[in-house]
């Protein structure tokens, strides 16, 4: 079917069929479908994620909180199988009533507090150690700028150019086009961005960094939909600059690796619960 062939009718009705890759997980509304609790561990900190970006962007955050000595980030990440639906257990939605990853919640408040959306943990847990946010009031202004940009574009690029161009049963020509161009057009913005500046928001990495970084520095290595090719990435050198550079901190490479279910065995940790989770071979592939 082609994308002029379509007429929306009078009243939209769902076809539970429709979706492509992920239309048995899609619905229109929201809530549980199984009652479940969720496990807890022995941390103060108990998040529920998948090794998606938006996960990522939380599990960085917290292996650089341990980097630098914040011994309160302890956490436990177990895996949210969104593929089979674990994101509408009765205990999930008790957390996060959206019913996205990652949830985050904080056993070290009395009532425990729950934390959704990523952009959202990022900061909560910047403010709860005071730790990779500026204290100068323009430098913390810019970054919380760079934060709440990434929030609002990356939607544009994994529902919209992404789902078009590597998931959608049908290739529609127009919506490819449409989100191929934006998707070049948010690039641009942070090339441009990063022609002067060493991280995101200045001369601080932060959590605005944290935050881009597994979305769009993907892009640019041409991991992410394998688009690379098609969106003619490498011409962002400031952008590659960048990506290459924060992928070279140790604790950027340990929180990538946690609740990834894809890729290379050797670069996934399916669950952590402890420090020595990245057992001798997974550091060899760190320091390597």
């Amino acid at each position: 079917m082609s994308d002029t062939e379509y007429t929306p009718p009078k009243v939209w009705t769902w076809d539970r069929e429709s979706g492509g890759r992920f239309a048995k997980i899609n619905r229109p509304i929201a809530g549980p479908t199984h009652d479940k609790e969720l496990p807890v561990g022995e941390h103060p900190i108990q998040l529920y994620s998948l090794g998606t970006p938006n996960g990522v962007k939380v599990t960085i955050m917290l292996e650089e909180l341990l980097a630098a000595g914040h011994k309160g980030a302890e956490y436990d990440a177990w895996l949210i199988n969104i593929g089979e639906g674990d994101q509408f257990s009765s205990g999930y939605v008790e957390l996060n009533p959206n019913s996205k990853i990652p949830v985050m919640a904080d056993h070290t408040t009395d009532p425990v507090t729950r934390v959704f959306e990523s952009g959202s943990i990022l900061l909560y847990l910047a403010n709860k150690f005071g730790a990779f946010l500026p204290e100068d009031h323009y430098k913390r202004t810019e970054a919380m700028n760079w934060l709440f940009w990434q929030m609002g574009s990356a939607p544009y690029l994994g529902g919209g150019f992404g789902h078009f161009y590597a998931y959608a049963p049908v290739k529609i020509e127009y919506a490819i086009d449409r989100f191929a161009m934006e998707a070049k057009r948010q690039m641009d913005v942070l090339d441009r961005n990063l022609a002067d500046r060493e991280f995101m928001a200045g001369d601080e990495y932060s959590i605005a960094d944290m935050a881009i970084w597994p979305w769009y520095g993907a892009l640019a290595k041409g991991i992410i939909y394998e688009a690379g090719e098609f969106l003619q990435v490498n011409e962002y050198k400031n952008v590659i600059r960048w990506t290459d550079q924060v992928a070279e901190r140790e604790a950027v490479k340990r929180g990538r690796m946690v609740n990834r279910t894809f890729g290379d065995p050797s670069s996934q940790l399916r669950e952590r619960h402890d420090a020595s989770d990245f057992d001798t071979k997974t550091q060899d592939k760190l320091e390597g």
